[in-house]
């Protein structure tokens, strides 16, 4: 296993970012990208949430993007409120959760896994 594999990785520079989606759209990895702030009250109860799924759900990556952090990343990607929950495939949109959802962002988290690991497998 990855040192990747099973935890929330935090992006703190744009390199870093940029890295991230790179071997993303290489390895056709579903991406799920948190969006948070360090004064956000509702991103700090769904960050353990977060890195529960990551530890459930290996094959996909999860990115943590500060937007006070990497403002001009927040803006490429039009987050608006935190937390936004992004869900990329091959540098793509597919899905998206705004707000601390639990339920939803578990319930998109899997969907969209499975959909990965099928197109994967296929």
């Amino acid at each position: 296993m990855a040192a990747e594999e099973g935890q929330v990785i935090a992006c703190h520079t744009p390199e870093s970012w940029e890295e991230e989606l790179r071997k993303g759209n290489e390895t056709k990895k579903l991406i799920v990208v948190d969006f948070t702030a360090s004064w956000c009250g509702p991103c700090r109860f769904i960050a353990p949430i977060l890195a529960e799924l990551a530890k459930k759900t290996p094959d996909v990556t999860f990115l943590k993007v500060d937007v006070d952090e990497l403002k001009k990343v927040a803006e490429d990607w039009a987050v608006e409120a935190m937390p936004t929950f992004m869900f990329l495939k091959e540098g793509k949109i597919v899905d998206k959760v705004v707000g601390a959802k639990k339920d939803e962002l578990v319930r998109k988290v899997g969907q969209h896994a499975a959909a990965c690991v099928a197109t994967a497998s296929a």
